[in-house]
Order: structure tokens, then C-alpha cells, then sequence
């Protein structure tokens, strides 16, 4: 239990960073107004669908097979 733990807290670590790491570079780009909102949101999106994914294997639900 404690390892996975450990596994779940790294991960989410890790998700967290390229998250931020993403957006970072996407406010950096000269991209208008509406397409850096639209980036913006994909990978806020992207990445609650990968810690929901990780939640749920952790606590035994496998969200894929």
C-alpha cells in the first residue's frame, strides 16, 4: 500500500510539472488570443484525464484494461 503510495505521489508530481512545463511554453509562443486559450484548455484537459486515470488505479478501478 505504502509503495503505491509513493507511486501515485511521484506521478502526480511528474503530471504536474509537464502540465505547468506545457503551459509555460504555450504562453511563450506568439500564438492569437483564441488558439493559446484552445492549447491552454487541451492540456489542462489532458492532464485531469491522466490523474483521474491514475486515481482510479490506484484505489483498484482500472480505467483501461
Amino acid at each position: 500500500m505504502l509503495e503505491g503510495l509513493i507511486y501515485l505521489i511521484i506521478n502526480i508530481v511528474v503530471v504536474g510539472l509537464v502540465i505547468w512545463l506545457l503551459r509555460f511554453l504555450i504562453e511563450l509562443n506568439p500564438l492569437g488570443g483564441p488558439m493559446r486559450r484552445v492549447a491552454n484548455v487541451a492540456v489542462v484537459v489532458m492532464g485531469v484525464l491522466i490523474i483521474v486515470m491514475l486515481l482510479m488505479n490506484f484505489v483498484g478501478k482500472h480505467l483501461m484494461a
